[in-house]
């Protein structure tokens, strides 16, 4: 290995993107003219639009992500003394938006090959005080859903799908999002399909729970100055629902080569002889599509991730950590801390893994490279 190979970024949205610049000058020409800069027609459009494509009847337009979890929460009445019953092994905002309304997130474990909590984890959990259930379909596998409804179906509580990494995903054919009482997905920038800044979505099939939502995101107003209930500023913007709607016809495509890229992956790590005893490829069952939000892989040894990251950082690859740190051991969660250890499949997953990149625009070349950066540490780190 040498360092002459130029950079492989852990993702590099102008690869893909800059065919759409026309299209995005237009749209922002289009909500210019218009007059419409927060809610309206652009807003209306796109939520249709992403109704129709994760199989939904109805999507209601956030400010971000995190929001969309934070008034599906609101929306279900989730209150302080309640519990909500939240992965240990996800982004902040799962469990962030528990404490923000007042409610107790109660940590669950996850399947140490997907890094998905699944019905077994939560089913111990549940008590007299769980009021929602968040599964998260993490990097962009659905959970299993057919369990997890079941639980919750049995219980009666409400299940809010966190799908803020997995829009186009699919368990046996039905869309991220669509299968819970509420499903919530992100536009970040680096998501399959993000805007030009903060966007959300949320959607369901309930049309009182819907036209909450659409209440909540407007502090409560209904008509304007009318406050129906305590809510929140949390409408989309229009110039970033106009984006996405330019961006939206390319998603499958985009879809498409992540995955193209993750299976060349696959065929480079097994000619290169790196097996499971040294690294772990994600997998996705039969039923379900992935569509790799991250490309994450397990590296098995005592201190080996961080090595190989270090590694990597030299030959100007770039990787990155999802999560260091579960929630169960986060500071900020001291008075629902968990002891270490008692969630060990997602403890162990925080000192493992590794994301390398998947974008769209990733050359088999550039693959290539990183998988030969990964072999040369194997190669020169037998311990």
């Amino acid at each position: 290995m040498t360092d002459i190979h130029p950079p492989v970024p852990l993702l590099d949205l102008t690869r893909t993107e800059s065919e759409l610049n026309d299209k995005l000058r237009h749209a922002f020409e289009r909500v210019l003219r218009s007059g419409h800069f927060i809610l309206g027609p652009e807003v209306e459009a796109l939520e249709a639009e992403i109704a129709s494509y994760c199989g939904a009847k109805y999507a209601v337009g956030v400010s971000s992500g995190t929001d969309a979890l934070l008034v599906s929460l609101m929306a279900l009445g989730i209150a302080p003394g309640d519990e909500v019953l939240c992965p240990t092994y996800t982004f902040f905002a799962t469990a962030g938006c528990v404490s923000r309304v007042g409610a107790k997130p109660v940590f669950v474990d996850c399947n140490p090959t997907t890094f998905n909590a699944e019905a077994h984890d939560f089913e111990p959990f549940v008590t007299s005080r769980t009021k929602a259930v968040i599964a998260v379909h993490l990097f962009g596998l659905c959970c299993e859903m057919n369990p997890i409804l079941d639980l919750c179906t049995r219980r009666g509580i409400p299940l809010i799908e966190d799908a803020a990494q997995a829009l186009g995903a699919r368990d046996r054919g039905r869309g991220a999002g669509s299968m819970g009482t509420l499903g919530c997905f992100s536009f970040f920038p680096s998501k399959n399909l993000g805007c030009l800044g903060d966007g959300g979505m949320i959607v369901t099939n309930d049309a009182a729970l819907a036209e909450k939502c659409r209440l909540l995101r407007g502090h409560g107003a209904k008509p304007k100055y009318y406050h129906k209930l305590v809510g929140g500023n949390f409408r989309l913007d229009a110039l970033q629902a106009a984006f996405l709607r330019e961006k939206l016809p390319y998603l499958e495509g985009w879809t498409l080569a992540r995955q193209k890229n993750a299976d060349h992956y696959r065929t480079l790590f097994a000619n290169a002889g790196l097996t499971v005893d040294k690294i772990v490829l994600p997998s996705a069952p039969e039923t379900h599509r992935h569509i790799f939000n991250q490309f994450v892989i397990r590296v098995t040894g005592e201190g080996q991730r961080d090595a190989l990251k270090k590694h990597l950082e030299k030959h100007r690859i770039g990787t990155e950590i999802y999560y260091p740190v579960p929630m169960h051991l986060q500071e900020c969660f001291q008075e629902h801390r968990r002891p270490l250890g008692s969630l060990p499949n997602a403890e162990a997953a925080a000192r493992e893994t590794l994301a390398i990149p998947i974008f769209p625009g990733l050359r088999p070349d550039e693959q290539e490279f990183v998988v030969g950066a990964i072999a040369s540490f194997f190669g020169s780190s037998q311990r």
